[in-house]
């Protein structure tokens, strides 16, 4: 492995850990800062929010920035911000901090994905991209559980000082190792973009996505308090859940590209929605019992996540039918998409927690993601209305 696509695959461990470790954090953050528990889960939704919006504009912003330097400066917003919350004295600091490092979220991933096609042979460019984003499958399986074991031993600033520290050494690796000139295209004009939104069967997609990925947030934002207030585990076993929750998704993000591979994405997504929305809804029953909420948490993770490749791949199918012209642009609103559901998701959550209480959070997820099951089945009728076969054959690296 080239050490410039190691530096760009730690700087997705790190991104990936700074997301998602709030939600192992949520009791301990609430706690320390004085906050409820919706509060607390605004910083999900917020830092999705920032790349939802900020990835998008600042990736156009940016086009004629040079790579390298640009990549240097994202990982050094992403270090500040979460030094900057390493620091934070309160709540309105922190959420400073977590909108600063989601805007560094956005544009990384797209700059990173060109760096990291240029540093090998072109047959392997789907290799690459494919190495650097395994660093967010890692950070589900190490970095999430090991920053939940951190904040809750040390105190959860302790956790941001680490994940600053892996922004530090990612920043270095690119400075010494990322090639200086880099070719790339500059990405599409923002009103050529926003066209895109006004192609109803790409917003279907975008519907699908937000709504499937965002539902499983409404219980998944509020999964530690779930485990400690009403399963009965210590916050020493959180981290544990949390590790063995990481392990499906590594495997369950396997297993739903194949099925996309095999029987296509809108089958595979109808079966692993449909499958979502079972689990969730067997969580309200199980999360009274330790070993029973253990066992659903594995199977949750074995199909939260493994609606991505799926997802990612029908929208580039769909924007090679009806906007050819910006098949890369399409799939980066896709991207979009998912912080969008991610940030509605744990609002909403944060809305049934204050007004519904805690407990209620597994069942309305279950209802947002059968929504998502429908929608799919829609967009597949209207496939089939237009002759439209549901196939994956040829589309899987386009979508990088």
């Amino acid at each position: 492995m080239p050490l410039a696509l190691l530096a760009l695959t730690l700087g997705a461990f790190a991104i990936g850990t700074t997301e998602f470790v709030i939600v192992g954090l949520i009791p301990t953050l609430a706690a320390d800062l004085g906050v409820d528990l919706p509060s607390a889960g605004l910083l999900v939704s917020l830092y999705a929010l920032a790349v939802a919006v900020g990835a998008p504009l600042l990736t156009a912003l940016t086009g004629r920035v040079p790579r390298k330097p640009l990549l240097i400066g994202l990982m050094a917003l992403f270090t500040a911000g979460n030094v900057v919350a390493w620091l934070a004295p309160g709540y309105a600091t922190l959420i400073v901090a977590r909108v600063l490092t989601g805007l560094a979220h956005g544009v990384f991933f797209s700059v990173g994905s060109i760096i990291a096609t240029s540093l090998v042979p072109k047959e392997k460019a789907a290799s690459a991209i494919a190495t650097m984003f395994s660093g967010m499958t890692v950070a589900f399986v190490t970095g999430i559980p090991l920053g939940t074991f951190l904040g809750q031993h040390f105190g959860w600033r302790a956790t941001f000082l680490a994940v600053a520290g892996f922004g530090l050494i990612a920043l270095i690796g690119s400075a010494l190792f990322v090639p200086r000139r880099i070719a790339h295209s500059a990405p599409a004009p923002l009103r050529q973009q926003a066209a895109l939104l006004l192609q109803p069967r790409l917003l279907l997609v975008y519907a699908m996505t937000a709504v499937g990925y965002g539902g499983s947030l409404i219980a998944f934002t509020f999964l530690a308090p779930i485990l400690q207030d009403i399963a009965g585990f210590g916050p020493n076993m959180v981290g544990a859940v949390l590790l063995a929750y990481g392990v499906s998704v590594a495997v369950g993000n396997i297993w739903g590209g194949r099925l996309a591979d095999r029987h296509g994405p809108v089958k595979a997504l109808k079966t692993i929605f449909a499958l979502l929305a079972a689990v969730l809804l067997a969580l309200s029953f199980t999360m009274h019992s330790q070993w029973l909420v253990v066992l659903t948490a594995l199977a949750w993770g074995a199909v939260a996540f493994g609606n991505v490749p799926g997802l990612q791949v029908y929208v580039v199918k769909q924007a090679q039918r009806y906007a050819p012209q910006a098949v890369d642009t399409a799939a980066g609103f896709n991207i979009a998409a998912f912080n969008l559901g991610v940030a509605g998701g744990a609002w909403a959550g944060g809305q049934v927690v204050a007004h519904l209480g805690l407990a209620h959070t597994p069942w309305i997820a279950a209802l947002v993601v059968f929504a998502a099951f429908g929608l799919t089945a829609l967009s597949g009728r209207l496939d089939r209305r237009d002759g439209v076969a549901d196939r994956a054959e040829g589309i899987a690296v386009a979508a990088h």
